[in-house]
């Protein structure tokens, strides 16, 4: 249902002024829309996987329906999915995007971003390549309340609300075909997106949609829970805690997650647990609850 900015502001304000990425700024204006326009639903009776997500992260940007929804998946799995997991994927988003760089890969769409967290794609980007372009995109419009404020002096980083099952929405949205050269290749992230994509909802041919806007020699990049590996049990468990949120999780087996690199060049090692993909000395965690893969367009 929609929240009016009034009755929006003070709940928001009440859950985000303690220790929050934000500090100094009014996100009251934010709530309300910029110049006039219609104030922001941030649906507050659903948790939303991306304020999930900030809160397994050790975030305060999120809500008690979020928070009731992330302890269910504490109380059955504990800190396997609730850190472990979360960080891996964490670490794995952040190893394959300064690999991309160094690569030369200097165009980023992150798809299903989540909120600004620290070492965000392009912090890490910048680290290799001087003004890397980056279009951070979710559904979820805190995210967009958030970046707008976090991004407001970066001129080649932007973000906006749409949702990943309208690509169109996304390759043809203004800020990010103005940002984004498609002539040129681009990096497309799906990271830990696609589990909350149903199979009714056609993950592959969004995919095949993305893939086809982008010239050869961009990447995909992917992550995505897995049943083979987890206990059955716990993947149950950890769907039910989904099921009632904006987008429901599904796990897939390793063979479905293997054929969305189909006509792709994986890069070496392959699709492997992300903990496994060109581990560093950033103490990720070792899980067998996704696996993950970097492959080039040919």
């Amino acid at each position: 249902m929609a929240h009016m900015a009034t009755a929006v502001a003070g709940a928001v304000r009440a859950e985000l002024s303690t220790g929050g990425m934000m500090t100094g700024w009014d996100f009251e204006s934010a709530v309300s829309g910029e110049q006039g326009s219609a104030p922001v639903d941030l649906r507050t009776d659903q948790p939303t996987p991306a304020r999930m997500y900030d809160y397994f992260l050790g975030g305060k940007d999120n809500f008690e329906v979020d928070r009731e929804a992330a302890a269910k998946v504490d109380a059955a799995l504990g800190r396997t999915v609730t850190y472990d997991v979360v960080w891996e994927n964490r670490r794995f988003l952040q190893r394959a995007t300064r690999w991309l760089a160094s690569a030369g890969i200097d165009q980023f769409l992150d798809i299903g971003t989540g909120l600004p967290t620290q070492g965000n794609v392009h912090e890490i980007a910048k680290q290799v390549v001087t003004a890397p372009h980056v279009v951070y995109v979710d559904n979820d419009p805190i995210v967009a309340t958030h970046g707008r404020a976090l991004l407001a002096s970066d001129h080649t980083t932007t973000i906006i609300t749409a949702d990943a099952r309208q690509p169109a929405g996304i390759l043809t949205h203004p800020d990010a075909t103005g940002l984004l050269d498609f002539s040129r290749p681009v990096a497309v992230l799906l990271v830990a997106l696609f589990h909350f994509i149903r199979d009714s909802e056609n993950p592959a041919g969004l995919l095949a949609e993305f893939l086809d806007a982008v010239p050869s020699g961009s990447y995909l990049v992917l992550s995505h829970l897995t049943t083979d590996g987890p206990p059955a049990e716990g993947v149950a468990r950890t769907e039910a805690a989904y099921e009632n949120a904006t987008s429901p999780m599904r796990f897939r087996p390793r063979a479905t997650i293997a054929s969305f690199f189909d006509g792709l060049e994986l890069v070496e090692p392959g699709l492997v647990r992300p903990w496994q993909w060109h581990p560093g000395d950033d103490d990720s965690p070792r899980t067998e609850w996704l696996y993950g893969g970097v492959a080039r367009k040919p």
